[in-house]
């Protein structure tokens, strides 16, 4: 069962989470402020972005991620995958009767 790390801009954050649990592509999605460093086009940046972390199942990830890429302002979205190895049963179980 995967957990999809995604970085958004705060604008875009709430719709962006919004639209992946009414969409059913992810069963919850939570949202962590934070401030990134970064370099782009040659220039160091320092942003506020929110940090989504998206819980989702192996049959609904590729269109997460493609409906990540489809309404992501970025133009290279932060979209990285984290398998659980160790997972509580009943969570599993909560994920998947609200993804698929």
């Amino acid at each position: 069962m995967p957990t999809v790390y995604i970085t958004a801009p705060p604008e875009a954050a709430d719709e962006l989470a919004e639209t992946l649990v009414e969409e059913r592509l992810a069963a919850c999605v939570n949202r962590l402020s934070t401030t990134s460093t970064y370099r782009w086009e040659g220039e160091l940046h320092r942003d506020d972005e929110v940090v989504l972390l998206a819980k989702t199942t192996d049959d609904a990830y590729d269109a997460l991620v493609d409906r990540v890429r489809d309404s992501h302002p970025y133009d290279v979205p932060c979209i990285e995958r984290f398998d659980e190895s160790d997972v509580l049963e009943s969570f599993a179980a909560w994920r998947t009767e609200r993804v698929d």
